[in-house]
């Protein structure tokens, strides 16, 4: 009977537990890699802590040292006890948030950042609706099922977590292994929950969370191959696994490619010497069989005189327009014969 129920548990290991809901999104192309009820609004626990983080590291206040009040009280769950009257910067507290992710860090940043806890949810509300996060709804700083709880989509937070990465002292946090600090109380050393970045070579960060409503919900980022990949699951059992799998499956698949560089251009209709550039560049995920089926072309126009718009430049899948960007004037300088030649094989070459 034992060994029955052994290799019944062992065939279960190998089942694969499928999320609610699911995404994998490329923070810097904005391309949607993986989608599974997307737009699903559901409780996301203690993910919604990306959030609290971004706006605590927007402050302006991480160095500052806040002395912890009696607002720790409220809390319950997972946290890094610290205690009213404790004194450790801000900084401290959203690692402690992030790593551990600690309800009572939460309570403490959102007291000392908005003043009161009412007035820190109405400011990760704010940054939600300016980030477009248009399922999203915060009810509390820590992601646990008071008043309802908070709601998004595994869509509104990879838009989150990839406005998130551009911070640098957010990426610097939530890619941190571990963490240790002395306060005027205590000694913490602080190992992060996010497992990922001990068993994937390629993690750069994410958020762990749970609740008894929302299960488990899972925040993590990758890097490899040129591309920068969020991946959110909601209500998923087999979490790590199915994140680090499908990251495996998309960096086997794709590379992505800067098909069009910021700087100048050589057009090859145009036979003078005039300088002509672009101001934005163009970054494309593509697998094998696309990545040959990129085209650049220069669609030239008359010169508007205010800006010294000359044209668009129009990249192409498959003859199906992906982007287009303006092309400018300079009429202060000329390039150089070699330089021609530089500007031509900057074009549509990949990194």
């Amino acid at each position: 009977m034992k060994k029955l129920l052994l290799i019944l548990a062992l065939s279960l290991s190998f089942i694969n537990v499928k999320a609610s809901s699911m995404i994998a999104y490329d923070m810097d192309t904005k391309q949607i890699l993986y989608q599974d009820n997307i737009h699903e609004i559901r409780p996301v626990a203690s993910i919604s802590k990306i959030m609290t983080a971004i706006v605590a590291c927007e402050s302006g206040k991480l160095d500052d040292m806040v002395t912890i009040g009696d607002e720790i009280n409220k809390s319950y769950g997972s946290g890094i006890y610290i205690r009213i009257g404790e004194k450790l910067t801000l900084r401290d507290l959203v690692y402690g948030l992030m790593l551990r992710s600690g309800n009572d860090a939460a309570f403490a940043i959102a007291k000392y950042v908005g003043g009161d806890i009412d007035t820190f949810v109405d400011m990760m509300n704010n940054k939600a609706k300016e980030l477009g996060m248009n399922d999203t709804t915060y009810n509390n700083p820590n992601g646990l099922d008071d008043k309802g709880g908070n709601l998004s989509s595994t869509y509104d937070m990879a838009l989150l977590t990839s406005y998130a990465m551009k911070n640098d002292e957010y990426k610097k946090i939530t890619k941190t292994k571990k963490y240790t600090l002395k306060t005027n109380m205590n000694y913490y050393s602080w190992i992060n929950k996010n497992k990922l970045l001990f068993s994937y070579k390629y993690t750069t960060g994410g958020k762990t969370g749970f609740t008894k409503i929302a299960k488990r919900t899972l925040v993590t980022t990758a890097s490899h191959n040129n591309m920068n990949i969020v991946i959110v699951t909601l209500n998923d059992g087999n979490d790590f696994n199915n994140h680090k799998n499908l990251y495996e499956k998309l960096f086997n698949k794709y590379k992505g490619y800067n098909i069009l560089k910021i700087g100048d251009v050589s057009i090859s209709n145009l036979k003078d010497k005039n300088r002509y550039y672009v101001k934005e560049g163009f970054k494309y995920d593509l697998d094998e069989i696309d990545k040959d089926n990129i085209t650049v072309k220069f669609d030239i126009n008359s010169i508007q005189k205010d800006d010294n718009i000359i044209g668009n430049a129009i990249i192409y899948l498959n003859n199906k327009e992906l982007y287009r960007t303006n092309v400018y004037l300079d009429a202060n300088k000329k390039v150089t014969f070699w330089q021609k030649i530089l500007n031509f094989f900057k074009v549509g070459k990949n990194d």
